[in-house]
């Protein structure tokens, strides 16, 4: 049974004069301990980025940096054909820029998580999995990755020496194999039973997949989308049984 949970939220989706989320990222931070944040590719821009930092650090909450691909009218989920060379220069790319705007604000990056379509095609392409970790052993060799279990990604991280946390996600479903369906609209969902979903996770390591069949997971973060309808009441309410439980929310 698990006793300590990070707890992470997308954060900082927002462009310019455009809120994402329904602008919930002043009541989701209190309860979370990490936050990944947009960097410009599919949300966020230099005055969002710098805004929500300063959000995080007001609530002692961790912060990563959340490449996705370049694609602010599909919000990062949807399929980009790119080389695996063009997509590692802009994940850097992004890190680079958040990296700095951290240190402006006194701030270390603490994770490295990527974003929709693009930590799919992590999560399969093995080329691309590889080419980035040898990137991020070169730019960021102390940076956790936070990735699926047993993902492309996970694999290649590990293989290249990186720290890696891996993830339990609350508002997404599981096929058979342990992985997430990935989905570009994400329906409203009910807060408790998201909760109990995360709760039994928690103690059993089990998740009901899709189809019903029971598997096993294994996790050191739970992830909750900030742009998921309801998420304000999804992470209230996870948080709400994580405490209940005893357990322990912190960064990892």
């Amino acid at each position: 049974m698990t006793t300590t949970i990070d707890l992470n939220a997308d954060m900082g989706e927002s462009f310019g004069a455009w809120t994402i989320g329904d602008g919930v990222d002043p009541d989701i931070m209190p309860l979370i301990s990490s936050a990944n944040i947009a960097a410009g590719f599919h949300a966020g821009d230099p005055s969002t980025m710098v805004e929500t930092l300063r959000l995080a650090s007001r609530h002692g909450v961790s912060v990563g940096v959340h490449p996705g691909f370049r694609d602010l009218v599909g919000f990062g989920r949807r399929p980009i054909l790119a080389s695996a060379d063009e997509l590692v220069n802009d994940a850097i790319y992004q890190l680079g820029a958040f990296r700095e705007l951290a240190c402006l604000e006194g701030l270390e990056v603490n994770h490295f998580k990527l974003h929709g379509a693009l930590f799919m095609h992590a999560a399969q392409d093995v080329e691309f999995a590889e080419k980035l970790s040898a990137a991020l052993v070169t730019v960021a060799p102390t940076l956790p990755v936070y990735c699926l279990a047993g993902s492309a990604i996970d694999k290649a991280a590990e293989s290249a020496g990186l720290p890696r946390v891996h993830e339990f996600y609350a508002d997404r479903g599981y096929n058979d194999e342990g992985s997430i369906v990935f989905v570009r609209k994400v329906q409203r969902l009910d807060p408790q039973q998201v909760a109990q979903k995360v709760l039994r996770a928690c103690q059993e390591g089990k998740v009901e997949a899709d189809s019903g069949q029971q598997v096993a997971v294994k996790f050191q973060s739970v992830c909750i989308h900030s742009d998921t309808p309801g998420a304000f009441s999804l992470v209230k309410a996870v948080r709400e049984v994580l405490d209940d439980a005893g357990i322990t929310v912190a960064k990892p």
